[in-house]
């Protein structure tokens, strides 16, 4: 005799887990990965109209996702840009305003050694959350024998270079991939951050062959460049079909940008970098007519690419060319689609962008402040500030005396100086820049440097100090 009451059991019983698991699916905390380029010009994608470069994977990724043409750093150099993503601040906050290169030029540049490992640290927040954190790749948040491992920043596995050298990897070929490869197999089936730094197209240049030969039909200055771009591209391809193969993509966030525009091209008496690989004589990256280039606050050295794929939550093949978004509101956002919150004693200068993800847009109610000391090397580096608020951008120099007032969007090359016409603006973001620098830090956090930039400055202050002793008794 069959027993009715036992089948119904079974069936709810079979309802309820499927039930849970469906529920489980649709709770799922979504992967997340950043892959960050190295001195790549907004033009430098085939999809953003390059006629000789050669972007299939990034032009893939745009179809499936989302193109944001009006998308700046907050550096016009590596490290500070970085500093802008893992804090969700201006790197200015933390006196961040040139690459970090040795204690000896930052004690010049009055920077710290490395950025603040108590501070704000998107990796660590994930790891909070939850979540397992890699960054493979470029790293370049200090330089100093003693500065902290990529650990005390959250990250639980990390394979860096321009790091503190705990797991030192080449800068040349493809090891930073093959190690977040390796990383996000291991770890598909629990919730994870990535940071992909990649080395392309940053000096030296090391073209692989394959892609030489690719481009064999281009001029060398040309032919060794896209070949290096496509060396990059080639890892976000590699990346996209992992996921794919994981069968993750569909909870996964992937973002491709670029730290900061192209290099400038270097003359024929740079065509090697310092006896290993080939130098800026083929940095000949494309900005897509934008004025400026690394180094500079105008568009071409800020205004970068920036594609976005996230399967059912981001349309597809859209280009967002209103929504004004900037490399502080990455933080904000990543916290916003992993459902994590805001930190009570952190206050972000940036804002999440989930809206324009959606397809719905984003209205900014934030400025956009930039701080550069680099100097000036052409017409194009001269300015150190610029703020962006609303459609106009002011970029000003050192002195505070000269400056240039823009309307981006009637003007997105930034060609049409309107400082002249419209004195009433260019003083109201001249007062708003200004007064953001005065309430910057005058000197770097002494819990940043590091132990042999304490010991010469304590060698200093105790020779200044026999000195004007010294002088002292010679007058009296």
């Amino acid at each position: 005799m069959i027993n009715y009451k036992i089948i119904l059991f079974a069936f709810y019983l079979i309802s309820s887990i499927g039930l849970n698991i469906h529920a489980q699916s649709n709770t799922q905390k979504p992967n997340i990965i950043f892959i960050f380029a190295d001195d790549w010009g907004y033009g430098d994608l085939s999809a953003h109209g390059s006629t000789w470069i050669k972007t299939p994977n990034i032009d893939k990724m745009i179809g499936e996702g989302m193109d944001f043409a009006n998308f700046t750093v907050n550096s016009p150099v590596c490290s500070p840009s970085r500093v802008a993503v893992m804090t969700g601040q201006f790197p200015a906050r933390q006196s961040i305003h040139q690459h970090f290169q040795g204690w000896k030029a930052h004690e010049q540049r009055d920077m710290p050694d490395w950025m603040d490992p108590n501070g704000m640290s998107l990796p660590r927040e994930f790891q909070k959350a939850g979540y397992v954190t890699g960054h493979f790749g470029k790293w370049h948040l200090g330089s100093a024998p003693d500065m902290p491992h990529e650990s005390a920043y959250g990250i639980d596995s990390y394979a860096t270079f321009n790091g503190s050298k705990a797991i030192d990897i080449p800068k040349a070929g493809s090891v930073g991939v093959d190690y977040a490869v390796e990383f996000i197999k291991k770890h598909k089936d629990q919730p994870f951050y990535v940071n992909l730094w990649l080395h392309e197209a940053h000096l030296a240049h090391f073209p692989l062959q394959k892609f030489m030969d690719e481009f064999g039909e281009l001029d060398k200055q040309k032919q060794v460049y896209a070949s290096v771009i496509a060396e990059g591209d080639e890892a976000v391809g590699r990346i996209m079909a992992l996921l794919q193969n994981l069968g993750i993509a569909e909870n996964t966030l992937v973002v491709f940008s670029t730290d900061n525009g192209p290099e400038w091209e270097g003359t024929e008496k740079e065509k090697s970098h310092k006896g290993n690989g080939l130098g800026k004589y083929y940095s000949v990256g494309e900005t897509g007519g934008l004025k400026g280039q690394k180094r500079s606050l105008f568009a071409g050295g800020i205004r970068v690419p920036f594609v976005a794929k996230w399967p059912k939550v981001i349309p597809q093949g859209v280009k967002d060319d209103t929504s004004v978004i900037t490399a502080v509101d990455l933080l904000p956002t990543f916290f916003e689609a992993a459902g994590i919150d805001m930190p009570k004693d952190y206050q972000p200068d940036g804002e999440s962008m989930m809206a324009a993800f959606k397809g719905a847009g984003f209205e900014r109610s934030k400025p956009i402040f930039w701080e550069w000391r680099g100097g000036t090397s052409n017409e194009y580096t001269w300015p150190t500030l610029g703020v962006r608020d609303g459609d106009y951008k002011l970029v000003v120099d050192v002195t505070g005396d000269k400056y240039e007032l823009y309307n981006i969007k009637e003007d997105w090359k930034e060609e049409n100086d309107l400082a002249g016409k419209d004195p009433e603006k260019a003083k109201t973001l001249l007062k708003l820049v200004n007064e953001w620098k005065e309430s910057l830090p005058k000197e770097p956090r002494k819990t940043c440097l590091s132990a042999a930039r304490k010991k010469s400055t304590k060698a200093n202050k105790s020779g200044h100090k026999k000195e004007a002793t010294k002088n002292a008794k010679i007058k009296g």
